[in-house]
């Protein structure tokens, strides 16, 4: 048996959708669960392998450490062609995945860094309040943007299940959580209902983010 992936991850964060590609591409991994980064992100162990102290991390077999979700997704993704997991270099649909992909990390995963904790830009309650709303109609907006931009088959590139549908699916359940996203972008709110009910991963969601009741908002 080839020596497993190690994923750095938490529940519900952004280290699930590595796990869910490793889960569709069968390869296998341990997850070292961590404390993530914030007022209680003192994990050292975390800390050594990425000093960021944020998930996902991702330790190849090799021992060689990658970091930043949308690099890990589309570096496993082009590894196993096989399992079109991503448009290849010479698909129509490879300048639209990495435009995507892109899109999802930099104007919209980054947003939660701010989000989830505003304390780590001002100490004013008050204020904390107006980036809370302000980051949550961003991401609305980014979105929207998106979903006015794309067009979808069964996925957002085509018919083949991607890592950018992945990425869509669980980004989208974050703050302010699904049913905002579903009035914003209609078209891809179709996609990450497809990825929700994906056969293959339905063990992972029910382990690593479960539908609980009133997971929607």
């Amino acid at each position: 048996m080839s020596e497993p992936y190690i994923v750095y991850g938490a529940r519900g964060m952004g280290s699930v959708m590595v796990e869910a590609t490793l889960t569709l591409l069968d390869l296998p991994y341990e997850v070292a669960e961590t404390e993530p980064l914030g007022k209680r992100g003192t994990d050292e162990r975390l800390a050594r392998i990425n000093p960021m102290r944020q998930v996902p991390a991702l330790v190849l077999p090799g021992g060689e450490l990658m970091t930043e979700s949308a690099a890990i997704l589309t570096w496993l993704a082009d590894a196993h062609p096989e399992a079109r997991l991503a448009p290849t270099m010479a698909a129509a649909a490879r300048p639209a995945f990495l435009r995507w992909m892109s899109f999802v990390s930099a104007a919209i995963y980054a947003l939660f860094w701010i989000r989830d904790d505003p304390s780590r830009l001002t100490d004013d309650p008050a204020t904390g309040a107006v980036i809370k709303a302000r980051t949550g109609a961003r991401i609305a907006e980014c979105w929207r943007i998106m979903d006015a931009q794309v067009d979808p088959g069964r996925y957002i590139l085509g018919d083949d299940l991607s890592v950018l549908d992945l990425y869509v699916a669980v980004v989208s359940r974050w703050a302010e959580r699904r049913r905002r996203f579903y009035e914003v972008a209609p078209k891809l709110a179709q996609v990450v209902r497809r990825v929700d009910a994906e056969p293959r991963l339905a063990a992972l969601w029910a382990e690593r983010f479960p539908f609980t009741e009133g997971w929607e908002g």
